[in-house]
């Protein structure tokens, strides 16, 4: 058992005793840990209130090889999430961005862009920042880096680039768009319009020019219901947020 250090945004809490919990975070070197916080609900403790969800904390933790818990030794926090005393729509924004890293990421495995992006994501929302805008480029961004995002540039299936103008078929199994000759035998379809595509390309794009695109208000409820379908089909069922992501569209 190796003692490491390393910095973390805590994405989950869960009550184990009297004055211990049970802690997961999203982290930078060592990807996403669960551990035991023994005694971190005390007054006084190694911990100095640094676990609370959505904080970002530099910490020392027991990283087992085994498939038990790892132990959680101290905690220093480095930025509270402060946005449940001004805006229920940044609150549930940054609810969002915990439950997507725990739904779509694994136990141990890295990835720093990742986490920095999350980080950032979360800063921006404490800070007021444009919730559609950050959560789409957040939702985007993940999927681009962990291999899911679809293709949205050319039809999966002829290779033709995606249309300018009108609707175009995107394919939840195929995995990306498809030309309208070959959306014939593909189930899970639905129709898209280009200009959101183009929102989704360019948001997706690793980089700063993601910080160009205005999402009109037009656009705005045919993004989510889109990325909202796409998303609940990669994770196999309907994720807790998104019941409460609504007020993002409007």
């Amino acid at each position: 058992m190796s003692s490491e250090k390393t910095t973390g945004i805590v994405i989950r809490i869960v009550e184990f005793s009297e004055s211990s919990c049970i802690t997961t975070l999203f982290t930078e070197d060592f990807g996403k840990i669960s551990g035991i916080a023994k005694g971190c609900r005390r007054p006084k403790s190694a911990f100095e209130s640094a676990i609370d969800l959505l904080s970002l904390c530099r910490i020392v933790f027991l990283h087992k090889t085994s498939d038990s818990l790892d132990i959680l030794t101290e905690a220093k926090l480095l930025r509270k999430f402060r946005s449940a005393q001004r805006s229920l729509p940044h609150l549930y924004a940054g609810y969002y961005i915990a439950e997507l890293l725990g739904e779509f990421t694994h136990e141990s495995d890295p990835y720093a862009e990742l986490f920095h992006i999350a980080d950032q994501t979360l800063a921006e929302l404490d800070s007021g920042g444009n919730v559609p805008k950050l959560v789409l480029h957040f939702e985007l961004s993940l999927l681009r880096l962990l291999g899911q995002l679809p293709e949205l540039s050319f039809c999966v299936d002829t290779g033709r680039p995606a249309p300018k103008t009108g609707r175009v078929p995107l394919g939840l199994l195929a995995g990306g768009i498809l030309s309208p000759e070959a959306r014939a035998g593909h189930r899970q379809v639905i129709d898209v319009s280009a200009e959101t595509l183009d929102i989704f390309r360019r948001l997706a794009e690793p980089g700063e020019s993601w910080r160009l695109v205005e999402i009109p208000a037009s656009r705005r409820g045919e993004c989510r219901g889109v990325i909202n379908r796409y998303i609940t089909h990669q994770a196999g069922h309907r994720l807790k947020m998104h019941d409460k992501l609504g007020m993002l569209s409007e």
